[in-house]
């Protein structure tokens, strides 16, 4: 039998359908060959433009043996018959692929997979991170732990967290942000299971423990950071990084609207059981669709990859960093002050809010978490918010400097006002508004100083994000302490006035030193 190849449409953006109009007046019977499904693939030629034409090939049946083609465009069918020439020549090449098994997932932009699997990974990781929050009240009953102690074991996470910040970024840019969080998600997840054995076994074990975890959520964001600066074009930087970033938002929502639950009905070691046992879903899915780069993705498609490389920074791994270089920017060291000081206030309403709602507003366990849920709601909103108007603004020509420091100068002076306005607010229900409005308006933060990695040092964006983060989980890790000391010897207000005033010294030291541009090759 010989194939009958029609061509159905040929333009750079082959989107209707023609009829086919290979059928004759004569009618066949359900098995005939005419009724088979046809075979389409689509045909590929890469050059200044890159076109693509639909054929479908079907069987001629009986004493029919003729064959032919209908072309839907004449112009582009000069365009076509020109690829061919350079195709047959060896100056262009040809790709062919199936699009008979094409489905909607599989045309779904493969760089939006990777986003969205890290949004999941940052999910787990603050599900796994926020669980103590709340089961450190049943905890703490259990085994008599004073307010200290509570702080201690608090910031016991952010020892190990501490440790693996620049070496993430360096393992990260040299061998590859899949392998990176790939080892991340399945460490901590190992030792978030392991959390309540540690804490029946003694303090020093559950210390131990919760800083083995700090060490596998400690590489996630430089891999992340590493992954993104491969995969998405500049274009869509801010609102990745903000889908990203809300992942982690949403995780403490999800962590603190069920550990409560869960506390309940199973008591507290269910959630550290439950949540850590969903890491080794992520792992399975992550190991079979992701890659550390489009360049090592086989299924990839070509025009996606072509849209990812026309912005991609440089091919080649890298395998030197130029510390004396990157210490000597002043956006970098402006980078790494401004993240300490937003970090501080950040980590002290992660870990201390259900707390504060407990023991200030007079919230039940049940009530602590599900309020606590309301802030980490308007993060994830005001993330992608902030994500898409970043974006539209450098669309426009705004410079990414001036949109970087406008975006920073929100989730810097946001949250300083909503916290000084706590100690004059005597209704529980207008102290959480307050505090939703203060994680909302930090949010900003993700399309200001998190997106500034990839803008100043793209190539070594991994390591970028382990230096600023370091000095963002020391916040965390003095931050955390320190307030447990200060509410044996002060009040909220204190810990509040600390905040305030490290947004402030942020504010003036990232508008007078930051920058959007490249300054590092």
């Amino acid at each position: 039998m010989n194939p009958r190849a029609l061509l159905y449409s040929f333009s750079p953006k082959p989107n209707i359908v023609l009829p086919d109009i290979s059928a004759t007046k004569r009618s066949f019977g359900a098995d005939h060959p005419r009724h088979q499904p046809p075979f389409r693939f689509r045909v590929w030629i890469r050059n200044r433009e890159q076109y693509c034409c639909f054929v479908r090939v079907s069987r001629g049946g009986g004493g029919n043996r003729r064959s032919g083609k209908v072309f839907a465009d004449v112009k582009s069918v000069d365009k076509f018959e020109k690829g061919l020439d350079d195709v047959v020549s060896g100056k262009e090449d040809l790709e062919v692929e199936s699009a008979a098994e094409v489905s909607w997932l599989q045309e779904f932009p493969k760089r939006w997979v990777i986003v969205v699997l890290c949004f999941s990974a940052f999910l787990l990781c603050n599900m796994d991170r926020v669980n103590m929050s709340i089961a450190i009240l049943p905890m703490s009953a259990e085994y008599n732990w004073n307010p200290a102690t509570v702080g201690l074991i608090q910031s016991s996470f952010f020892w190990g967290y501490l440790l693996t910040q620049i070496a993430g970024g360096i393992w990260a840019d040299t061998v590859g942000g899949k392998q990176v969080l790939a080892f991340g998600v399945i460490w901590w997840s190992i030792a978030t299971i392991l959390t309540p054995v540690a804490a029946k076994v003694g303090l020093p074990f559950l210390l131990v423990v919760r800083a083995f975890m700090g060490i596998g959520e400690g590489v996630a964001m430089p891999a992340m950071n590493n992954i993104l600066s491969k995969w998405i074009p500049v274009a869509e930087r801010s609102r990745s990084l903000a889908l990203v970033y809300s992942g982690m938002y949403l995780g403490s929502v999800t962590g603190l609207a069920f550990s409560p639950f869960l506390i309940h009905q199973f008591g507290w070691p269910s959630v550290f059981y439950s949540f850590g046992s969903l890491g080794t879903v992520w792992f399975a899915l992550w190991l079979s669709k992701a890659h550390s780069s489009p360049l090592e993705d086989p299924e990839l498609r070509p025009a996606e990859k072509k849209l990812i490389l026309a912005s991609s920074i440089s091919k080649e791994p890298v395998k030197q960093i130029p510390w004396k270089l990157i210490l000597s920017k002043a956006p970098v060291w402006a980078l790494i002050v401004s993240h300490f000081c937003h970090n501080w206030g950040t980590f002290i309403l992660l870990t201390w809010m259900p707390t504060y709602y407990n023991q200030v507003l007079k919230f039940n366990l049940t009530e602590s978490g599900l309020f606590c849920v309301l802030p980490w709601l308007t993060m994830a909103f005001s993330a992608n918010l902030g994500g898409w108007i970043a974006d539209t603004l450098v669309s426009k020509g705004f410079s990414v400097t001036r949109v970087r420091k406008i975006m920073q100068t929100i989730g810097f002076l946001g949250p300083a006002f909503f916290l000084t306005q706590l100690s004059h607010i005597n209704s529980p229900a207008m102290a959480v508004l307050c505090m939703a409005c203060s994680q909302g308006t930090d949010a900003f933060s993700q399309s200001g100083l998190y997106s500034n990695h990839q803008d100043i040092a793209p190539r070594y964006s991994g390591v970028l994000l382990g230096m600023s983060n370091t000095a963002g989980v020391l916040a965390g890790v003095f931050g955390t302490a320190s307030t447990g000391y200060i509410l044996q010897h002060g009040s909220w207000d204190d810990v509040f006035k600390v905040s305030v005033g490290l947004y402030l010294v942020g504010t003036v030291v990232w508008n007078l030193f930051s920058t959007g541009e490249k300054i590092i090759d």
